[in-house]
């Protein structure tokens, strides 16, 4: 994730002003993950050499309190991002028959990366376990996270009767639940009083990412403290532990690569060594810049190797770059997934199922962020959601970049599988507009 660069998950504009106005947030990308580093390596050393308790107690206030810090916005940003997320993508599907049916497909390729992540993480992390010391990952977390739920008492945590107390709780799924009628409702109010509290939740979100900004502007301190603490407690086993989640995040988003040249095949009708050889200059431009914005060009440029009409490749590509971010839940869902299994949290079918919906919508609300933010941001209500701790997400997005590349990869070219989808079944049709 180049630090200049909006991770692709947010699918922002490299670090600038979004659609909707939101104010350019950056995390110092190198420094935090030379931090990260640094603080297992001297973790290790001090547990090696004896080091005096007080810097290890130094070092857990420390990364305590910037990971309280970063953990307080994320329910409010949350909250005014998937709003905007989702009254966008409302006014879009308002657009056309073009666009209801890219849409469609967009919410179908979610649903089905959600479920096949959390079908085959389990079990490809069943089949090559977590390394041993991970779990000094997890040294800070609360004891009573992680319990399952019975069905009937998911079913009834659905609706909360009060929703400030739901926020207090940090109860992610009355929350989103909420938000979700909060922004249909908004796009049925007349329009002074819709755009009214829009300009609410745009100012809302824009504080939020300022303090946010303010936070994630400590980060290499704060992972390093937090990174000292795990190095004395796992010794090497971090760095193994850093690798193996590496490989097994980044797999999960190969199902959408592959997906994406099903999807060309079967609603596209482009065959696979076409396609591949059409999206070979989108893709290397992807790797380069790990922005989606930054490759729309060439994406553009693809589309018209394909064959595509000119009218679908320049309405269908600018959109799905802001509202759609293939990747997202299937490797976000990764993630969660790891966690759970550093943490021996059981994932009864019921969570799962509400992990794989909350996933697909919370996927709207980074839209525009940097990385930095809508890692924490996208993954942590999720997490919330299926009763799984986010205390490792500081650690785990300073390694962010490296799965960020197959993120981007797979985004871009679905992105170009689903314009061709679009395409073929917009032929005969009027020209989308």
């Amino acid at each position: 994730m180049p630090e200049n660069e909006t991770h692709d998950a947010a699918q922002g504009s490299g670090g600038g002003q979004g659609k909707f106005g939101l104010v350019a947030i950056r995390l110092p990308v190198a420094l935090t993950f030379a931090a990260l580093v640094g603080g297992l390596l001297a973790g290790i050393a001090g547990g090696v050499l004896g080091a005096p308790a007080l810097v290890g107690d130094l070092a857990a206030l420390v990364g305590g309190l910037w990971l309280r810090a970063l953990q307080m916005t994320i329910i409010p940003l949350v909250a005014a991002l998937l709003v905007l997320g989702l009254v966008q993508m409302i006014l879009a599907a308002r657009v056309g028959t073009a666009a209801r049916r890219m849409i469609a497909i967009m919410v179908a390729v979610q649903l089905a990366g959600g479920t096949f992540t959390s079908l085959a993480m389990p079990a490809l992390l069943a089949a090559f376990p977590v390394p041993q010391g991970a779990g000094a990952f997890l040294s800070r977390t609360p004891s009573e996270v992680g319990e399952v739920p019975e069905v009937l008492d998911f079913l009834a945590s659905l609706v909360s009767p009060n929703i400030i107390a739901a926020a207090a709780e940090t109860a992610m799924l009355p929350l989103t639940l909420f938000f979700v009628m909060f922004a249909v409702a908004i796009t049925r109010l007349p329009q002074e009083q819709g755009e009214r509290l829009l300009g609410f939740f745009h100012a809302l979100g824009n504080a939020m990412l300022l303090i946010i900004g303010w936070v994630l502007a400590a980060a290499p301190v704060g992972v390093l403290a937090l990174a000292y603490g795990v190095g004395v407690q796992s010794g090497g086993g971090a760095f193994a532990a850093l690798g193996h989640y590496v490989v097994t995040v980044t797999a999960m988003g190969t199902f959408i690569f592959a997906l994406a040249y099903a999807l060309a095949a079967g609603l596209g009708g482009k065959g696979p060594l076409a396609f591949a050889r059409a999206l070979l200059p989108a893709q290397a431009v992807a790797l380069s810049t790990q922005s989606s914005l930054a490759s729309l060009p060439a994406m553009l440029d693809s589309a018209g190797r394909l064959g595509l009409r000119p009218a679908t490749a320049e309405f269908v590509l600018p959109l799905a770059v802001v509202i759609f971010r293939a990747t997202s839940a299937a490797m976000n869902l990764a993630v969660v997934y790891y966690i759970a299994a550093l943490a021996g949290v059981e994932v009864a079918p019921s969570v799962a199922i509400a992990g794989i919906l909350i996933a697909s919508v919370i996927s709207l609300s980074a839209v525009s962020l940097p990385g930095s933010i809508s890692f924490v941001v996208s993954i942590g209500p999720i997490a919330l959601a299926m009763g799984v701790p986010v205390e490792p997400l500081a650690l785990l997005v300073a390694v962010e970049m490296l799965p960020d590349l197959m993120r981007t990869l797979g985004n871009v070219t679905m992105n170009v599988a689903v314009s061709s989808a679009v395409d073929r079944v917009a032929q005969g049709a009027p020209d989308p507009a």
